[in-house]
């Protein structure tokens, strides 16, 4: 599978990356630092799943969701935020994303978020 892994803070990605090749090793992943990226990269690439953090520059997740799944309608988006609040759990299931976790995951969690996607 194909991942893209979006957000603006490196460290964030590379930690989210790690977890994911830890239960994944032949994943495919790819990078974006905000959302007009990621929908660069989503228009250009088979991506699968897209991680997609909510607070970033340029154009943040919010914006972002709506325009990935209206690009590629079989995309899977899945939220990773450190705004845990219902009310932005409650509005990016209303966008479109499949799941809202609190960052950062960990293989634990990870390992759930992708059994959930088979």
């Amino acid at each position: 599978m194909k991942y893209l892994v979006t957000d603006d803070s490196k460290l964030a990605r590379l930690s989210l990356i790690k977890s994911l090749t830890t239960c994944q090793e032949d994943a495919e992943i790819f990078q974006a630092e905000n959302g007009e990226l990621a929908l660069e990269i989503l228009k250009n690439e088979a991506v699968d799943v897209v991680f997609l953090d909510l607070t970033m520059p340029v154009m943040d997740g919010y914006t972002a969701l709506p325009l990935l799944i209206e690009a590629k309608p079989s995309v899977k988006v899945i939220v990773v935020s450190a705004d845990i609040q219902e009310q932005a759990r409650l509005k990016v299931l209303n966008l479109g994303a499949i799941e809202h976790v609190k960052k950062p995951i960990n293989p634990d969690k990870m390992k759930k978020i992708l059994e959930s996607l088979q």
